[in-house]
């Protein structure tokens, strides 16, 4: 297997949040996350269709702000614990600060999804949305 450093990924839209800076973001989503309005740049749009109030979503968002230089982190920023590897984290610090988000629809609108709780800064990117699968 051959290792690549490069992918090309296309922001699809961005995150308009309450959010403002990184020490206001909850850690999870479910620890009192806002409201927010995921926007679809208008070439994407059309990817929504389909989509509805109520709705679970997966969405993939892209933590700018992140330091992509951390290879150990304090779990749930716990300084009196030992540093484990990022990746049996959720830290958004890492390699490829790539977020996940489960979210509910709350409205749609043309270009515009109204989701909840969305713990990402305002002006985050958006790399991917995907439908919750329910299990059979």
């Amino acid at each position: 297997m051959t290792k690549t450093d490069y992918f090309d990924l296309k922001q699809i839209g961005v995150i308009h949040s309450p959010l403002k800076n990184l020490e206001d973001c909850p850690l999870q989503g479910h620890e009192g996350a806002p409201e927010a309005t995921l926007e679809v740049y208008p070439e994407f749009a059309d990817g929504l269709d389909g989509l509805e109030t109520g709705s679970e979503l997966i969405v993939l968002t892209w933590f700018h702000q992140s330091d992509r230089t951390v290879i150990k982190t304090y779990p749930r920023n716990f300084k009196d614990l030992p540093p484990i590897g990022v990746f049996g984290t959720r830290s958004p610090a890492r390699p490829n600060p790539i977020g996940l988000h489960r979210l509910i629809i709350t409205r749609v609108e043309k270009g515009k999804l109204m989701v909840k709780p969305m713990e990402a800064l305002d002006g985050t990117p958006v790399v991917d949305i995907k439908p919750v699968i329910k299990d059979a």
